[in-house]
């Protein structure tokens, strides 16, 4: 099975998909949060929406939601609503998605308050910062920069594969390409690979997929 752990399209069926919280609920395995850009002056009431839509079984994350230094919301108010979700995310005992973008320096230290797994989707970032997130105990999810990058390629090969995921995200290329790149990359099996990620799936979403 290619466990795709973030994509944005409604029909796929083995991952977590994207849901915009004003969108109808999907039937399928789903994460749900308040994008940074996506924050309104609505954004309590939204909050409030997506803790309603969270406690569906079929939910299995918060997010994605984080700290987006291209967006013109205030700084503050974007790590305020982030904390907000990983607090409720502790609540209700479900993992985070995290976007990040130009604000790694400021994620750190929400690992501290995270009682759940803190995910970092669509990393593609310098070994020293993917480093620095695993040592505080984050994870990485990888998507189709990896069939092209070769300094994340390189990234990729000496990160333990119990703190890896694989994403698709808005790409349209199917998840398998992302996971056949990545067995080459550590010289695994294909198989090897299914099975370590579904392990953390397991492990990280508290679900039987």
């Amino acid at each position: 099975m290619f466990f795709d752990f973030h994509h944005h399209f409604r029909g796929r069926e083995c991952g977590i998909y994207n849901l915009d919280f004003t969108e109808e609920i999907s039937e399928n395995y789903f994460s749900v949060g308040l994008h940074p850009n996506k924050i309104d002056e609505n954004y309590r009431q939204n909050l409030d929406k997506i803790k309603e839509i969270s406690q569906r079984p079929n939910c299995l994350a918060i997010g994605e939601c984080g700290l987006d230094g291209l967006v013109s919301v205030d700084e503050s108010l974007q790590e305020q609503i982030f904390e907000q979700q990983i607090f409720w995310a502790n609540e209700i005992q479900k993992p985070v998605i995290v976007h990040c973008v130009r604000r790694f320096s400021q994620l750190l230290r929400f690992q501290k308050i995270a009682k759940v797994p803190l995910i970092v989707h669509g990393f593609n970032k310098k070994r020293e910062t993917a480093e620095e997130l695993l040592s505080k105990g984050f994870y990485l999810s990888f998507g189709k920069a990896l069939l092209y990058n070769l300094s994340l390629q390189e990234t990729a090969r000496d990160i333990p594969l119990d703190r890896i995921f694989l994403e698709t995200d808005t790409a349209e290329e199917p998840i398998d390409e992302v996971y056949l790149k990545l067995a080459e990359i550590k010289e695994i099996p294909i198989e090897v690979l299914k099975t370590e990620i579904y392990k953390n799936v397991q492990q990280v979403l508290k679900y039987e997929i």
